[in-house]
C-alpha cells in the first residue's frame, strides 16, 4: 500500500507528517510525504521558527512525484493540517490528479481546525475552506466531534444528534466518517469514545479516557484508520485496531511524563495492535 500524505512536518515532536508517516511505515505502508510547513515544533508551544511552504513550492513537489509515474500506485492520499488558504487547492488538484491515474485511490482529509476545549486554532479562512472545498471532494473525513458540528452547523452531543451529524457529513459528499473524540453525557464516567460510519452501518468503541492532552494523537489516529480501512474494506475491524494503538501509545506517554508522544517507543503497538476494545454496531 502507498498512502501520499500531505501535511505539516515539525523537527522537534510529533505532529502531522512527523506523527502520521513512522506509525504507518511500521505497518508496512509506504509513505509519501509531503510538506506543508517545517517547523522547529507543533504551535501548542506558543513560539516556533520555520516556514510555512509556499503553495507553488507545495504542487511543484507534487509534480516532481507525478513526473516519477507513481501517481497511478497511490493507494490513499492523506491531508491534515492546511496552514496557509491556498494549501486546499493544491491538495484538490492533487487528489484529481491520483484518482485519473489511480480511480480506486481515495482521499482522507483530517479537517484539524480545533476541539472543543481550544475552539478554532486556525486561520479563519481555513474551516470555511475545508467546509465549501476540501471535505466535499473526500472519500473519508476524520474530525473530532467539534469539528464535525463546525462542518455540518450542528451540536452533536447525544449518540443520536452525532449520527445526525454523520449523516449531514456524508451528504457533503464522503462515504465514511471516523468522529474522535465523542462525549456524550450517558456515557460511562472516564471514558471516551469514538465512532465510524460508512454504508455498511455505524459502530462505537468506547476506551477509558487518560487525563492528558497529546498534540499529533489525532494525526496517528487519522493516518492508522486510513490505512486500515483501505486494507481490509471494514470499517469496524479498522477502528478497533486504531483505537488499540492510539490507547496504547497514549498510555505509554502519560507513563513517561513525557509532553510529546512517545511515538517511537510504543512503534510494538502499530505493528501488533492488542485489540483490546470491541466495537459496538449502532445503526
Amino acid at each position: 500500500m502507498k498512502v501520499l500524505s500531505i501535511q505539516s512536518a515539525v523537527a522537534y515532536g510529533h505532529v502531522g507528517n512527523s506523527a502520521a508517516v513512522f506509525p504507518l511505515q511500521r505497518i508496512g505502508v509506504e509513505v509519501l510525504p509531503v510538506y506543508t510547513v517545517n517547523f522547529s515544533n507543533h504551535t501548542g508551544y506558543g513560539a516556533w521558527r520555520g516556514p510555512m511552504i509556499d503553495p507553488n513550492d507545495v504542487r511543484e513537489v507534487l509534480t516532481g512525484i507525478e513526473e516519477r509515474g507513481v501517481f497511478g500506485e497511490i493507494d490513499a492520499v492523506l491531508s491534515g493540517y492546511q496552514g496557509g488558504e491556498g494549501i486546499g487547492d493544491v491538495i484538490i488538484d492533487a487528489v484529481a490528479r491520483v484518482k485519473a491515474a489511480n480511480p480506486d485511490a481515495v482521499y482522507a482529509c483530517d479537517p484539524v481546525m480545533g476541539n472543543a476545549k481550544s475552539g478554532c486554532f486556525v486561520a479563519p479562512a481555513i474551516p470555511i475552506l475545508l467546509r465549501e472545498k476540501v471535505v466535499p471532494v473526500a472519500d473519508i473525513i476524520t474530525p473530532n466531534q467539534f469539528e464535525l458540528g463546525f462542518l455540518t452547523g450542528t451540536e452533536p452531543d447525544t449518540l443520536e444528534s452525532t449520527l445526525a451529524s454523520v449523516d449531514l457529513a456524508t451528504a457533503m459528499g464522503p462515504r465514511t466518517v471516523l468522529v474522535t473524540s465523542v462525549e456524550r453525557p450517558d456515557r460511562e464516567e472516564g471514558t471516551i469514545e469514538m465512532l465510524v460510519a460508512d454504508p455498511t452501518g455505524a459502530w462505537i468503541v468506547q476506551t477509558p479516557r487518560l487525563p492528558m492532552k497529546a498534540n499529533g494523537s489525532g494525526d496517528v489516529t487519522a493516518a492508522l484508520f486510513t490505512a486500515h480501512y483501505v486494507t481490509t474494506g471494514d470499517a469496524k475491524t479498522a477502528l478497533e485496531r486504531t483505537a488499540s494503538s492510539v490507547f496504547d501509545l497514549l498510555a505509554a506517554t502519560l507513563e513517561s511524563g513525557e509532553r510529546e508522544l512517545q511515538l517511537v517507543e510504543a512503534q510494538e503497538f502499530y505493528a501488533n495492535p492488542r485489540m483490546q476494545f470491541t466495537a459496538r454496531q449502532v445503526r
